[in-house]
């Protein structure tokens, strides 16, 4: 892995020259992704990270959380016990050099360590999950980490407005796949990361899957296509 948007995130933190991240997706052409925007503060953020972080309750893992920008407000201005996770070891770096106490550099299914009150996936957080096919694997891991009377705030997006239509509202979508199924790209400096698989999930289709892993779901807030949800066990 090239690393590319931890080279960003580490550019833009020591002033080297940073540039804007280019991303694209398999259905979608190239689109400027500010590396200021990364760093914002809590006022800057979105309602809907905003909402997830002050229900952030107890021991909180900060899962793909980049330049720490969620851990920090967390730990700072809440003086809560936060642990920021990403697979990104310039990110992680960088996380530690904003002050941040507690990382862990790793993939998410690599992790074996402590439980957590909350476990916090923000950022269209189901991207994770990869494909439909790999997302029990994602869940038992969660579940793993969750303390008993824990809970998971998770925000996704539903992109079937990305999708052509027809003349009667019909959408074209792929046959093959999960609509929501796409392949992400990171550009950097005239570098290009190899793709990762990304998944964009409906409200629904993640309801379905919490709760046959045992889950409560709330939908906790709805902006446009993208919403927040909160999962806590049915029976701790």
């Amino acid at each position: 892995m090239k690393d590319l948007m931890g080279r960003a995130i580490w550019d833009y933190f020591h002033g080297e020259n940073p540039q804007d991240i280019q991303t694209e997706t398999s259905i979608s052409d190239l689109d400027e992704l500010p590396i200021a925007y990364l760093f914002r503060s809590f006022n800057e953020m979105n309602a809907i990270e905003r909402k997830a972080l002050e229900l952030s309750t107890g021991s909180i893992l900060d899962v793909g959380a980049g330049a720490g920008g969620h851990s920090l407000y967390l730990q700072n201005e809440r003086n809560k016990e936060v642990t920021a996770l990403d697979i990104s070891p310039k990110a992680i770096e960088i996380c530690k050099k904003r002050g941040i106490k507690n990382t862990i550099c790793t993939p998410i299914l690599d992790y074996y360590g402590q439980t957590f009150d909350t476990i916090l996936l923000l950022m269209n957080g189901t991207g994770i999950f990869e494909c439909l096919t790999k997302i029990d694997v994602y869940f038992h891991k969660l579940s793993a980490l969750l303390n008993p009377y824990g809970q998971i705030l998770i925000d996704g997006t539903d992109i079937l407005y990305m999708y052509d239509r027809d003349e009667d509202g019909g959408v074209f979508i792929p046959a093959e796949a999960y609509y929501g199924e796409l392949d992400y790209i990171v550009h950097y400096k005239g570098e290009t990361e190899e793709p990762i698989k990304w998944l964009y999930l409906d409200f629904e289709t993640l309801r379905n899957v919490a709760v046959h892993h045992g889950f409560l779901v709330e939908k906790l807030i709805q902006e446009q296509d993208s919403y927040l949800a909160r999962l806590t066990r049915i029976n701790p």
